[in-house]
């Protein structure tokens, strides 16, 4: 049985969540000790047990000493079984999240699967919906399943409430390369709110537009129905050739809506003059899949430690070289083989 140290690297949940994908992928046990020992709530929260009981819900898998707030537990895999599955993530927790631990295994299986997931689909400590459907998986499909993933409802920290449905065409997972993400084709920014004044949305736009140059019609307000709220999220997207990088910026109590904008912006700048194909969040990712087909390479900016200890818990189940390769200028090339 492969035994983790949940305090090592990062320290946080994407540890749990890699784990339990590569269980089922490989048929291998394994054993968290000290799980999310860096947060400063550590111990599994509510959206890490609804992740454990997904995994073994879809793989007929026997878990011990799960529970919310608990340090250490053990996952035994079996069979992943394709077909219809439902989850519920409960307040905020996030849906995207539990869909990272259980995509890979599903992608794999031996027949088409349809998921629903009820809960947080914007949350400020998880990738937001819009950031999966066309940053991540659009990069997954290249490698040769079929993923159709619809938000339903949105659900905004700390009520939840939203809903995404993703509907899965498993294949052979095929390595490929993202080094060039191509010409700039568009630009966008939308500010959601949802139970909250339109003035938020307007002043995140405002200071937004002072720290990127786009234009001032690639710029929208999307007021949501009043029951999906209270919440907020600021969107920036880049469109190229081959890919599109999302970033984004959470409304929160204490943070102005300024600062919001100019952070946001900060980011998506960042991406762009670095002339890599992947940002940091996505290159988090993209580790899994990869190693998963054997191998594959891209571009992206310094790893972060969420990557390098997401490489080392690959290496635990799989072996796979993983090789971050500093380039001039700051970009990295990040190759597994």
């Amino acid at each position: 049985m492969i035994t983790i140290d949940g305090s090592e690297g990062e320290g946080g949940g994407q540890v749990v969540r890699n784990a339990l994908a590569l269980s089922l992928v490989t048929g291998q046990p394994f054993r968290v000790e000290k799980a999310r020992a860096n947060r400063s709530k550590p111990g599994l929260m509510r959206q890490h047990v609804t992740a454990i009981e997904a995994a073994c819900a879809i793989g007929n898998a026997e878990c011990e000493g799960v529970a919310v707030g608990a340090s250490d537990f053990t996952f035994r895999p079996g069979k992943v079984v394709a077909g219809e599955h439902r989850f519920a993530v409960g307040t905020a927790g996030s849906t995207n999240l539990v869909l990272q631990t259980i995509l890979l295994p599903l992608l794999l299986a031996d027949g088409p699967s349809r998921i629903v997931l009820e809960g947080g689909t914007h949350n400020v400590h998880a990738p937001p919906f819009d950031f999966v459907a066309k940053s991540f998986l659009p990069l997954v499909e290249r490698m040769g399943p079929r993923i159709s993933a619809t938000l339903v409802r949105h659900g905004f920290y700390p009520s939840g409430g939203g809903r995404i449905e993703v509907e899965i065409v498993p294949a052979p997972l095929e390595r490929i390369e993202l080094i060039d993400r191509g010409d700039p084709v568009s630009v966008r920014g939308r500010a959601v709110v949802a139970s909250l004044p339109r003035d938020i949305a307007e002043r995140e736009i405002d200071s937004a537009r002072k720290d990127i140059d786009w234009p001032e019609d690639a710029f929208s307000i999307e007021q949501l129905p009043s029951d999906q709220g209270p919440g907020n999220i600021l969107l920036l997207e880049a469109e190229f050739v081959h890919h599109t990088e999302v970033t984004s910026g959470f409304g929160q109590l204490g943070v102005s809506a300024q600062s919001i904008g100019r952070k946001t912006a900060s980011r998506m700048a960042g991406y762009i003059r670095s002339g890599t194909f992947a940002g940091p969040y996505l290159a988090d990712q993209l580790l899994l899949p990869m190693a998963l087909a054997g191998g594959g390479a891209f571009t992206t900016v310094k790893p972060s430690q969420h990557a390098l200890t997401a490489a080392d818990v690959i290496r635990r189940f799989l072996d796979r070289r993983i090789v971050f390769d500093a380039r001039k200028g700051g970009a990295h090339h990040v190759e597994i083989r």
